[in-house]
């Protein structure tokens, strides 16, 4: 982003709004992750338990998958994100409610994990809709490039900040995430409002399958999409943190917090260094050695007795996850016409709903039945096995060279 750039969209208020209220809701449900995983497994002792918090967050995305881009097409984005955002702060008031003495129970946080879940599947679609009215069009891509960075950085500091606040009690970090709830409100709602869209019809289960269609009818965007699904669903080990924590590494809320950030920290420094130097050839090679990484990270982190080599082993992990997540991300919007890109985008948020959310419940499951050092190993075993297998079911991605193809020059021969 240049200079001039940057100047211009700091002087575009409505989007610097936007931008803090962004940062609020994201610091505030990365603490209240920590949190709520601490606190289940401090009452229950049990690595199911934590599993079932990340289905009970990733079903209302499935169940509401029909209705969340209709809501934010029919109406003022604004208000459904606003109203998304208060109910996470109540959420968090209940929560202070229950740690200042009305008891909280192992069935209260899957019910709070689920309307959790259902809040956030309906926020994300009008947060990413309303992006674009704030900003002149020449602003966009420094728009989201400096939306992106933000919610990298308070991944970084949500956690551990969110760690150290649940060590002097339960309500020293549900409070201060109910007021970051309440500030990121107050800012949504004071945002100019826009002409509404173009009303719609009703959200129809041809929109949802015409994507899926395309998908299905373009090997290499499929592949892609499945393939990191798979990968991080099995690789997945973040619901089995708090166990790490205090059984394995032997630490408290504030090394959980540290934890829960060292992906993010990866993730953050690869985007950097990917902005400066973009990967242009061979990029089918190198999104499957990123998830081959990803795999040995995570059977690493499995393994590691240490708290500063898995810190370490985790912010490789990110890394890796990041170089997969640009090259994919680029490559199927680049192969996507405009006319489908909504359709597609909403099935791609759906696997990638599934890999991180039911991705936290298979890391539970099968903690539960093998115990949590070999579910990690397993795990990562699994995603190396997925790689290599994708590799042979989808040779075209497998020798991908760029992200997009050049039109051919020349004329044929007669």
């Amino acid at each position: 982003m240049s200079t001039h750039a940057k100047l211009l969209l700091r002087h575009q208020v409505p989007f610097i709004k936007f931008w803090f209220a962004r940062v609020c809701t994201a610091s505030g449900f990365q603490m209240l992750a920590v949190a709520i995983g601490w606190h289940m497994y401090e009452l229950t002792g049990n690595v199911l338990d934590l599993g079932l918090v990340g289905l009970a967050e990733f079903f209302p995305r499935a169940l509401f998958i029909l209705w969340t881009g209709h809501v934010a097409d029919r109406f003022d984005r604004r208000r459904v994100a606003a109203l998304c955002q208060g109910l996470q702060g109540l959420i968090a008031l209940s929560l202070v409610l229950g740690a200042w003495g009305l008891g909280i129970t192992r069935e209260m946080i899957f019910v709070l994990a689920f309307l959790l879940g259902s809040a956030r599947a309906f926020e994300m679609p009008a947060t990413q809709a309303l992006l674009p009215s704030l900003v002149p069009t020449p602003l966009f891509p420094a728009a989201v490039a400096a939306s992106s960075s933000a919610m990298q950085a308070a991944t970084i500091v949500a956690p551990a900040t969110g760690g150290l606040l649940f060590a002097l009690g339960p309500i020293w970090v549900y409070a201060p995430v109910a007021a970051l709830f309440a500030i990121a409100v107050s800012l949504m709602l004071s945002l100019p409002k826009r002409p509404a869209p173009p009303r719609q019809t009703g959200p129809a289960m041809d929109n949802l399958l015409a994507g899926m269609r395309f998908i299905r009818s373009r090997p290499d965007i499929f592949g892609a999409i499945s393939l990191d699904m798979f990968a991080v669903l099995l690789g997945g080990a973040t619901a089995l943190l708090p166990v790490f924590a205090k059984d394995i590494l032997l630490t408290g809320p504030w090394g959980l917090g540290l934890l829960r950030s060292a992906p993010a920290v990866g993730a953050l420094l690869m985007s950097f260094w990917l902005a400066r130097y973009p990967i242009n050839r061979q990029v089918g090679r190198v999104m499957f050695a990123a998830v081959g990484i990803f795999g040995l990270a995570t059977i690493a982190f499995g393994l590691s007795t240490s708290f500063w080599l898995s810190m370490g082993v985790l912010v490789v992990l990110g890394a890796a996850d990041m170089v997969s997540m640009v090259i994919r991300g680029a490559f199927v919007q680049l192969e996507t016409p405009d006319e489908m890109r909504g359709r597609v985008s909403a099935v791609n948020g759906l696997f990638i709903g599934a890999s991180n959310q039911l991705g936290e419940f298979e890391s539970g499951l099968t903690a539960h039945w093998f115990g949590t050092v070999p579910a990690v190993v397993i795990g990562g075993v699994g995603t190396l096995l997925i790689a290599g297998t994708w590799m042979k079911l989808f040779p075209t991605l497998t020798n991908r060279d760029r992200l997009y193809k050049e039109p051919e020059t020349g004329d044929k021969a007669g």
